[in-house]
């Protein structure tokens, strides 16, 4: 084992999203992740985000595997869920008898509406989170529909990672007070959280409620995607009038083009402009031209190109474990480098125990 959170201990409760991706982040940086998973129900371990940790499945249900998850827990530092609200206390497995048996423990909930509030216990996913939270309003081309962005916003950017910053914060935290505590992680919060900038900037009135109208919706002519001749994209994000100068003395723009680039009016005619003069090549031979240069230009690549483009192939940011390529650990530390990930594995309880110098309580060794 190697990276800076090596002899730490976490166990995770097996679910979608968010929290498989929160405790990935852990075991590629040293944690040691134990997921227990329901019988027969294996969330997301089995893909990316189950590298690194071991799996133990588990019947909560029962006294006796609840028995064992309790040991468990009582040697971890952290402890991740993301089951609606009151779940884990029906199980037997809430905060209170869980900081019972280990005060220390940091407890991570991760949900989408939070753990109170009138929306707690409904139904939700990714879009519905970002859309309470006006993050997906302002996403996408004017006139039209917001597009769902992936998973990014609220599972993973406002959800897990927040949920990460909050884990370590905690633990931080617990080791000057002896005490643990609940993190309540959810990612209509976090994805608000990730808006702040655009808050900030439209109650100066320098940021429109519609979209595609602002600096960094596509509003702008030079920060957006354009498609060139062979049906492929670049993306463009020369802000500053010296980047933006650079891109134009590139693609044979004159200076009076340039010197427009702030003028609101002639935005619409100036990205004409622009796709007009991006249709004459081929994406390659944009990147020729442009990559590499102060023109903030980058060409726009699909999963399979992304590993093999020589920026990430010398940075190693993918690696490929088992047949599938994927990203690697980050960010990157001087003194304690994560390691190469590991495909993750199933572990019996006894195993599950000795590792961690837990036992069960002698009615429940039968």
């Amino acid at each position: 084992m190697a990276g800076p959170l090596t002899g730490l201990r976490m166990v995770e409760m097996a679910g979608l999203g968010p929290g498989p991706f929160c405790a990935m982040l852990f075991a590629d940086l040293g944690a040691d992740v134990i997921a227990i998973d329901r019988p027969g129900v294996e969330g997301d371990h089995s893909g990316v985000t189950g590298r690194g940790k071991r799996r133990l499945s588990l019947d909560l249900r029962q006294s006796g595997p609840r028995a064992a998850a309790l040991a468990l827990i009582a040697q971890a530092d952290w402890l991740v869920e993301g089951f609606r609200p009151g779940v884990m206390e029906r199980l037997g497995l809430g905060p209170a008898e869980c900081q019972a048996l280990n005060p220390r423990l940091v407890y991570g909930r991760i949900t989408g509406w939070g753990q109170s509030g009138p929306l707690s216990s409904a139904a939700g996913h990714d879009i519905n989170y970002i859309a309470l939270s006006g993050a997906l309003h302002a996403i996408g081309r004017p006139g039209a529909a917001p597009p769902p962005p992936l998973n990014y916003i609220g599972d993973y950017g406002g959800g897990a990672m927040l949920l990460a910053v909050g884990l370590l914060a905690a633990l931080h935290e617990a080791r000057q007070s002896g005490q643990g505590q609940v993190i309540d992680a959810a990612m209509t919060d976090g994805a608000a959280l990730l808006s702040s900038l655009f808050y900030g900037l439209h109650a100066a009135g320098s940021w429109s409620g519609g979209r595609g109208g602002n600096l960094l919706d596509g509003g702008a002519h030079f920060y957006d995607s354009y498609i060139c001749a062979d049906g492929k994209f670049v993306a463009i994000g020369a802000i500053e009038p010296k980047f933006f100068r650079r891109l134009c003395a590139l693609c044979g723009l004159d200076e009076s083009f340039a010197a427009q680039q702030m003028e609101r009016a002639q935005w619409p005619s100036m990205k004409l402009r622009l796709a007009d003069v991006f249709r004459t090549r081929t994406r390659d031979e944009w990147c020729a031209l442009l990559e590499g240069s102060d023109a903030c230009f980058a060409p726009v690549l699909d999963w399979d190109e992304a590993p093999a483009h020589p920026h990430n192939r010398a940075r190693g940011s993918f690696v490929t474990l088992g047949a599938v390529v994927q990203p690697a650990p980050a960010p990157r530390f001087s003194r304690t480098p994560a390691a190469q990930p590991r495909a993750g594995s199933s572990i019996d309880l006894a195993a599950a125990l000795d590792g961690w110098g837990a036992t069960l309580p002698a009615q429940k060794m039968s």
